[in-house]
């Protein structure tokens, strides 16, 4: 394998230190290559578990309306499909805050979190969520069937592409799994990472960006099927895969439509990331020329949204409070920190609205929609929203 994408040296993407926590702050190679094996999209060097999570886990997947829309719909769509039996069992891998397991919870149908992360856990159990505080290996998959029995369905959700050694996972999984049981879970898609130049995406946590071709490779190698493929309107562009044990379960068409599209669109060449590594360079040299014009014009330009993302953009581009003194976010936890390696501050949004700048760079631009429906009043009264994929643009 060998490096198509650099981004630098870049602190952890959720770290999101507090002012006095700075010193401590470590960086690490931001690489990324495609395996000539097996096609995965991965991160090259390694970053410790412990320098990326911590029990003040800052990201809380219920944030967003959007989210919690979907993970509720996914949760009865699971109960009317796969959690139908009479003792059915449900485990899920990266459950975060339960958004997704609470709705199960309500319905009275077993399940159990499996979340290392101590403040998102909790924010679960306050739901009626049941939540195993560990990471999930196969020591731990052994040790849920020996006191729960074999689960009908695990299911992960943006937290699979965070998972270094994706064999052991799927032996953990075929521990815990009923023989017809399945794996379902949904991961940032690598076809519209690429097609939108997404490389914000791209941080320590997100150690593999999946293709249907990768997973298809990857459920293979360790004795599984993948047996669907389907698209998810979040984070930009997300696929849901289902890997069951062979002929267990007819694959779907989808899998081979993906396939052959993939193919087709030579997503998993080398060349191909090098022309997104290009693309990705075009839009460092034009997004920062844009904010040091606006800067040079006196206009007052912010942040809005303080995603994971906002880390890799900023450290990869070199913005610093010079050009954006701070960014707005709504979750608790990350308020009153600092995005890591740049150093910007995060307010409230209260800081946004109560003094709109001329300009804000839309840092969570996969909630463009939800976000700019919610801040009517910034456009009325002549503000401008500045957006950086696929391309550097002002709307």
């Amino acid at each position: 394998m060998k490096e198509t994408l650099n981004l630098g040296r870049q602190p952890s993407g959720n770290g999101f230190p507090l002012p006095h926590e700075i010193e401590r702050e470590r960086s690490f190679p931001l690489r990324a290559g495609i395996c000539d094996s097996c096609t995965m999209f991965q991160l090259l060097d390694d970053v410790p578990s412990e320098a990326k999570y911590r029990d003040e886990y800052p990201y809380h997947a219920s944030g967003s309306a959007v989210h919690r829309a979907h993970f509720e719909g996914n949760a009865r769509r699971f109960l009317e499909t796969e959690l139908t039996g009479p003792d059915a069992f449900i485990v899920e891998i990266g459950s975060n805050d339960g958004v997704m397991l609470a709705t199960i919870a309500q319905a009275g149908v077993r399940h159990l979190g499996v979340e290392p992360c101590r403040e998102v856990a909790d924010v679960a159990r306050g739901r009626g969520v049941r939540v195993l505080g560990e990471f999930f290996d196969e020591n731990t998959a052994a040790a849920i069937r020996a006191e729960h029995g074999p689960a009908d369905m695990v299911f992960g959700a943006n937290c699979i592409a965070h998972i270094v050694h994706l064999r052991r996972l799927l032996q953990g999984v075929g521990t815990l799994l009923k023989p017809d049981g399945v794996f379902v879970f949904e991961e940032p898609y690598l076809g519209s990472v690429i097609a939108q130049n997404a490389f914000d995406m791209i941080y320590d946590e997100h150690v593999h960006v999946f293709s249907v071709q990768s997973v298809k490779a990857m459920a293979e190698l360790a004795g599984f099927e993948l047996v669907d493929a389907e698209p998810v309107p979040l984070h930009g562009g997300t696929m849901r895969y289902t890997i069951a044990r062979p002929s267990r379960r007819a694959p779907a068409p989808a899998v081979a439509e993906f396939l052959a599209r993939e193919r087709e669109q030579r997503l998993a060449e080398h060349g191909t990331i090098e022309k997104f590594a290009a693309a990705v360079r075009k839009i460092r040299e034009d997004l920062t020329g844009l904010l040091g014009d606006l800067r040079a014009q006196g206009r007052r330009v912010v942040g809005y949204g303080a995603p994971a993302k906002v880390t890799t953009v900023t450290n990869y581009c070199g913005i610093g409070t010079e050009l954006i003194p701070f960014v707005v976010d709504s979750t608790p936890s990350k308020q009153g920190r600092l995005v890591a390696g740049s150093h910007i501050p995060v307010l409230e949004p209260g800081a946004f609205s109560a003094d709109h700048p001329d300009y804000a760079v839309l840092f969570a631009w996969n909630h463009a929609e939800e976000i700019m429906a919610k801040e009517q009043a910034f456009r009325e009264r002549g503000g401008r929203w500045i957006l950086y994929v696929p391309d550097v643009r002002i709307v």
